[in-house]
């Protein structure tokens, strides 16, 4: 019983449109920063390295390099203050958890089998 309250009281805030995205593709994610008064929109691209939960507690991990250091981000999938969240590029993955990427150094942090390239060879 407390399961399908719970279903019911969070249905109103889940967005429907935020599951085009998968652990290993390359994401933009739009993000809400409030400064003081104003408002604008921040984005923080990477590869998506893990997803978590299920219905409003579901949140994805974002990693990227940014001098030389590697940054990771968590983000709720149904928070207000992601704008959207843009698939760069798809890949092919065989992992749940990508968090071998954090061991990787350089040009090797970003590298993951990619749908496009994988599909013209065949």
């Amino acid at each position: 019983m407390n399961d399908q309250l719970l279903k019911e009281l969070t249905s109103e805030f889940i967005k429907e449109n935020r599951d085009q995205f998968k652990v290993g593709d390359g994401v933009k994610v739009h993000v809400r920063v409030r400064e003081g008064e104003k408002e604008r929109i921040q984005i923080f691209a990477g590869i998506v390295i893990s997803r978590k939960g299920s219905g409003i507690h579901e949140s994805f991990t974002v990693r990227r390099i940014a001098s030389g250091v590697g940054v990771e981000r968590v983000f709720p999938v149904h928070s207000p203050l992601i704008d959207k969240v843009e698939v760069d590029r798809e890949s092919i993955t065989m992992r749940a958890r990508m968090y071998y990427l954090r061991d990787k150094i350089g040009k090797e942090a970003n590298k993951v089998k990619e749908k496009r390239l994988y599909e013209s060879k065949k």
